[in-house]
């Protein structure tokens, strides 16, 4: 890696953000052998407010842990995107959940996000790991198998079935997007 990634991912409350910054973070230092840092904050409801999730992922010691200016910004609800879009750096890479987001920006990776989730489990809750499927294998910010990993000991035992088709779809989806896309920041050979 030889350098600092600065990731935000943002929502609101109940949709898994913080959870996906958890199982991100985790993947990175547990998993990956990497320096991470987590950190989150909510708005002023738990549920249905803006949170957002901070990682930083470096493959030197985390001097300060949390983000100045985002690398990758992954936003899932409206109210998020509009808040915390300011923190992605000019040339960061912008994803959004199309289904619940329309990006004044003409670079952001649009992605039904809660469609392909509701498509593949039946279930939006799980929309957040088909985003985390996404950003990963989109960016290669850290390895596949490091995120499955992480996935089986961070996600509820109940809903793990689910959460790994959830995962497998966003890393497919994924596959399809590079494709089409020219170029995008960090994304991995």
């Amino acid at each position: 890696m030889s350098k600092r990634l600065e990731l935000v991912l943002c929502g609101n409350g109940g949709q898994g953000i913080i959870l996906a910054g958890v199982i991100l973070a985790d993947a990175a230092a547990t998993h990956d052998g990497l320096e991470a840092a987590q950190s989150q904050a909510y708005g002023p409801a738990a549920r249905s407010g803006s949170c957002k999730a901070e990682v930083v992922i470096s493959d030197e010691p985390i001097d300060y842990p949390k983000v100045n200016q985002a690398d990758v910004l992954l936003a899932m609800s409206q109210d998020a995107y509009e808040e915390y879009r300011g923190q992605l750096k000019p040339d960061g890479l912008l994803i959004v959940d199309s289904t619940q987001v329309e990006p004044d920006e003409d670079e952001a990776v649009a992605v039904p996000l809660t469609r392909l989730a509701e498509e593949e489990t039946g279930h939006a809750l799980s929309a957040n790991i088909v985003a985390l499927g996404v950003l990963v294998g989109l960016t290669g910010v850290i390895s596949q198998d490091a995120l499955r990993a992480a996935l089986a000991s961070r996600a509820p035992r109940a809903a793990l079935e689910m959460n790994s088709q959830a995962l497998e779809a966003g890393l497919r989806q994924a596959v399809d997007l590079k494709a089409a896309l020219r170029s995008l920041p960090f994304a991995s050979k």
